[in-house]
């Protein structure tokens, strides 16, 4: 199974940036979007469908806002919209979605660069969604969570650490919760193939030379939990691909 987690940063503008000619390339057999900001009703879902894609949407209340979907060539089994956190849920923040013994949960975590009362809501749903998570892997061993975390892990994770200590995304208490998460009991499946550095997924608007000069941020991930590990073939970032400013990474595993 291969699989892509992409933040579009909304379908509109990618489709008409060339995303449905990307699609056709076959990049994936599971395409994981957040920050879609539209209604399935919003896009010509037929060309999704004659290109093999089963389609699910989980669109925020507030239109052109946030929202998650999943495109998967394999029909899951069955798709479970958000996660029973009402503030997340009303956002379209999670969906989830099991093939076989996997659960696949792809998520667009909430950005606190907007100011104090985004961040404060930042820190609760992570550690609602922390807890969902160890509650899940309990019924749920084999759990792939794909999407834009919105925390660059380490130093070697953004371009300017000294720069940007102070920045959301990169705060002391943002990556202790990152170097939590992984402890109990997640992989991150980039670096288990990619210890290198100058490797990143978001890039700012503001200036064309950014993204030019890479001058990035890696808040885009595909971790897994341990008892997947065994099952991991390869992993990958395509910073090639440009219908946002994101671009998509990637994970290929034995099913």
């Amino acid at each position: 199974m291969r699989i892509i987690s992409y933040n579009v940063n909304g379908i509109r503008a990618a489709i008409k940036k060339g995303f449905m000619d990307w699609l056709k390339t076959n990049p994936a057999e599971v395409i994981c979007l957040q920050e879609t900001k539209a209604q399935d009703t919003d896009i010509d879902v037929k060309e999704l469908e004659k290109l093999g894609y089963h389609h699910h949407w989980y669109s925020a209340q507030k239109k052109g806002y946030s929202g998650v979907a999943v495109f998967s060539k394999i029909k899951p089994e069955k798709v479970i919209l958000g996660n029973g956190h009402k503030e997340s849920d009303d956002e379209g923040r999670v969906i989830q979605l099991d093939f076989g013994d996997i659960r696949l949960i792809n998520a667009y975590f909430p950005s606190g660069t907007s100011g104090d009362l985004r961040q404060g809501f930042k820190y609760s749903w992570l550690k609602e969604f922390t807890t969902y998570l160890d509650k899940l892997k309990k019924t749920n061993p084999k759990i792939i969570l794909c999407g834009d975390y919105n925390i660059a892990h380490q130093e070697i994770d953004i371009h300017d650490p000294k720069g940007n200590k102070k920045s959301s995304g990169f705060l002391p208490e943002e990556r202790d919760w990152m170097s939590d998460f992984l402890n109990r009991g997640w992989i991150d499946t980039f670096r288990v193939f990619h210890p290198e550095p100058h490797r990143y997924s978001w890039w700012s608007q503001r200036f064309p030379s950014v993204r030019l000069n890479n001058k990035g941020w890696r808040i885009d991930y595909i971790t897994v939990t341990t008892p997947l590990e065994k099952q991991l073939v390869g992993a990958d970032i395509f910073p090639d691909v440009k219908h946002s400013d994101h671009c998509p990474v990637f994970l290929e595993i034995k099913s």
